[in-house]
């Protein structure tokens, strides 16, 4: 059996909001005993493990998988979160992430990925954030300019995109690899203006900071995400006397957010400290420092990498359970639609 079972039941447990108590209890053993299954101290006889697979909605084989994560299953993962967030809802979500790794790499271990692209991996220590998203855009061979669907540019490098609720507006996403490939997950409250700088600080944790460790991981991720969605050259010409009209404007035009856009320019030296004071009152007086205008006009995202696979699972001839299976999931416990994906296990697959 895999040393593995105890993370898998963690990261599962906390993935399903369910305390050690709870669990325990539908399994009727003891929490001493779930404790002793979640450490590796113990592994659970054929008995449990059919409980625990029940319970979650997997197969014992899932539970029992080998999983080629980088570091282990229940390792931290990259985010971009607010100060204030509490550790509980951060770890919960942490958790979902690290599920959807699991059955993202259990999947694609049996149906692997062909991508267009790679994601390239850039030491800190020896390109900036800026050199590592311009070095980016040139391997993926990107046209200069704005982004057009940077969830495809994502996808087509082989990381999985998965939209949830996350339960708090205090959590934008996370990241993390999944064997020879990453999942990254975003909050879906969020406006797309914001998923999207989100997914490309992501994609900045991705590059520069899956193998190298640096205190300064998300000064970074956000000088990366500036470069990669607004490249210095491309932009400058455009953040000349900036008003709320003209940043209205650059935001439909850029996919990222007026907030955005002008710290952009304040860190090219376009915007004085004073215009960056001024700017902030404007939106403060307008209430807009929490929720900007003009959020709909920037064109939605929409991950496909999980339905492509799905299709193509379905083109070849599988049944949904059978396409279940292959994510390690059990369709038993639960019978939607037959059209419906399953969305319990990986969210579009």
């Amino acid at each position: 059996m895999s040393s593995n079972v105890g993370d898998a039941i963690l990261v599962l447990r906390r993935a399903a909001g369910i305390t050690q108590e709870e669990l325990a209890a539908r399994l009727n053993i003891t929490q001493a005993t779930l404790s002793r299954y979640e450490n590796n101290l113990r592994a659970p006889d054929d008995d449990a493990l059919a409980a625990l697979a029940k319970v979650f909605g997997v197969t014992e084989r899932f539970l029992q998988h080998d999983f080629t994560l980088q570091g282990a299953i229940a390792g931290d993962a990259h985010m971009r979160r607010q100060k204030t967030t509490k550790p509980s809802d951060w770890k919960r979500v942490e958790s979902r992430l690290n599920a959807l790794r699991m059955h993202s790499n259990f999947l694609l271990e049996r149906v692997p990925l062909r991508p267009r692209n790679f994601v390239i991996q850039v030491d800190p220590f020896e390109h900036t954030p800026q050199e590592a998203a311009t070095m980016l855009r040139a391997s993926w061979r990107m046209p200069i300019g704005p982004v057009r669907g940077l969830y495809r540019w994502i996808e087509s490098a082989g990381v999985v995109i998965v939209e949830e609720d996350f339960g708090t507006h205090r959590i934008d996403g996370m990241s993390q690899w999944a064997g020879d490939h990453a999942v990254i997950i975003l909050n879906a409250g969020l406006p797309t203006d914001r998923k999207r700088l989100t997914a490309a600080h992501e994609l900045g944790h991705l590059v520069m900071h899956s193998s190298y460790v640096d205190p300064d991981v998300e000064d970074q991720a956000n000088a990366f995400a500036a470069e990669f969605l607004m490249p210095e050259p491309a932009i400058r010409p455009q953040l000349n006397s900036l008003s709320l009209g003209k940043l209205a404007d650059l935001k439909r035009e850029w996919g990222v957010s007026m907030q955005a856009i002008f710290e952009r320019a304040y860190r090219l030296g376009k915007a004085t400290v004073e215009d960056r004071h001024k700017f902030y009152r404007q939106l403060n007086s307008r209430g807009w420092k929490t929720r900007e205008p003009f959020s709909e006009d920037v064109p939605p995202e929409v991950p496909q990498l999980a339905d492509a696979v799905a299709n193509k699972l379905k083109g070849s001839g599988l049944s949904r359970k059978e396409i279940i299976g292959l994510i390690g999931g059990d369709s038993t416990p639960f019978s939607p639609a037959e059209d419906e994906p399953p969305r319990r296990h990986l969210s579009a697959v």
